[in-house]
């Protein structure tokens, strides 16, 4: 299997960073999965896991506030485009992401900014929409009890992960 590099690209704030220090658990036609820290350090944040269902344009993070704490599921919104080099991925985040907090309440964020992208022609009316339905199609596997179907791949790679690394 060929080494993917990843990058994400934010329009609010505007960025674009190459995800090189991210260790890639998995990598499969629908789903990368990744081990990572903050880019930036944070009091309340020490790592986290991620899943990119590739066919689905959800990101949904495992993020931990110390070495076996969970901070709460994070889930972003993205669509992904070519990369700059060959075998590389963007992953462009459509703004909206969701919390999903442990004891399983949920929080949307980011809303604003996505109006604010939309006004400021920074994303197209075809990608708000687009995230819009990612929106909803998350909100309904949240509310319908099958977020733990999302969560699995995450919880499986962690664990071969830590019982190889021994």
């Amino acid at each position: 299997m060929n080494q993917i590099s990843l990058y994400r690209k934010r329009f609010i704030p505007n960025d674009f960073v190459h995800l090189k220090d991210d260790l890639i658990l998995l990598n499969d036609d629908n789903l990368i999965i990744t081990k990572w820290r903050p880019l930036r350090p944070k009091k309340n944040m020490a790592s986290g896991v991620s899943a990119y269902y590739l066919d689905q344009g959800i990101k949904v993070s495992k993020v931990y506030k110390n070495e076996n704490q969970i901070l709460y599921w994070y889930c972003d919104i993205f669509q992904t485009k070519d990369g700059p080099d060959p075998n590389s991925m963007i992953f462009e985040d459509l703004l909206i992401d969701v919390i999903v907090y442990e004891d399983g309440s949920i929080e949307i964020l980011d809303l604003d900014e996505l109006a604010d992208a939309l006004e400021l022609g920074l994303i197209s009316k075809k990608e708000a929409t687009h995230a819009i339905r990612i929106l909803d199609k998350l909100l309904k596997i949240i509310n319908l009890g099958k977020f733990d179907g999302l969560k699995a791949p995450i919880d499986q790679a962690e664990t071969a992960y830590s019982s190889s690394s021994i």
